[in-house]
């Protein structure tokens, strides 16, 4: 498993309470459709989500009741700025599946699903360091995916020189996956309350996922407060 290697990961500034980044970086990365082994990955997860969590039971799941605090934490009312992950795992639950868009996008929903936490993945050669990880300030915005401006006044964002371009509930098109992308950074929107153990064991997973069904070199490191 590669080792994490600050020196090529950017630097995220954390300004918001009640987080842990993990951020993964990973280079050489073709971006194609999802290959029938990737798909069946996918497959053989949400088919043990969908037997091990009734759907009625998913607000009350750890995971969930943690990010909602995160969220509140940051302000936010999480039943209404629903967090990435938590829209995820309800899609699944309701037997819709997933998007399917590329393998580093499907990859990227399959951690969130898998860990219950938003995640974020980003085309890295569209960055403009430094990154901040702080609330939108008033009159930010930027063109989310699905082509509608999203205002990120008091909301968690990621944020680079040009501005924001990410977050814990929708991302954009500035910085999104295309099939031209060849480095990618994903960020894992953990609770400060989550082990640190679980984070990085996701980090691991995704670096190995990067690497088998998208070519990829990663690294990975765990972003403290």
């Amino acid at each position: 498993m590669p080792e994490s290697s600050p020196s090529q990961i950017p630097s995220i500034t954390i300004e918001l309470p009640s987080v842990r980044l993990a951020a993964i970086s990973a280079k050489g990365v073709t971006v194609a459709p999802t290959s029938p082994a990737l798909e069946q990955e996918i497959a053989v997860l949400l088919g043990r989500l969908q037997r091990e969590i009734p759907l009625d039971q998913l607000a009350g799941r750890d995971s969930v009741q943690a990010v909602r605090a995160m969220f509140r934490a940051w302000g936010l009312d999480p039943t209404h700025s629903r967090p990435s992950g938590e829209q995820l795992l309800r899609r699944v639950l309701q037997g819709k599946g997933l998007y399917r868009v590329s393998n580093v996008v499907d990859l990227n929903n399959l951690g969130s699903c898998e860990t219950g936490w938003p995640w974020g993945s980003f085309d890295l050669g569209r960055l403009r360091p430094p990154i901040s990880f702080r609330h939108g300030r008033p009159g930010e915005s930027y063109l989310a995916i699905g082509k509608e401006m999203w205002p990120v006044d008091g909301k968690p964002a990621l944020c680079d020189a040009e501005g924001p371009f990410g977050s814990p509930i929708r991302d954009s098109q500035r910085t999104m996956i295309t099939p031209a992308t060849r480095s990618v950074l994903t960020v894992i929107f953990a609770p400060a309350s989550a082990a640190p153990d679980s984070i990085l064991c996701a980090a691991q997973s995704h670096t190995r996922r990067l690497a088998e069904f998208a070519g990829a070199a990663t690294q990975f490191s765990l972003i403290q407060p």
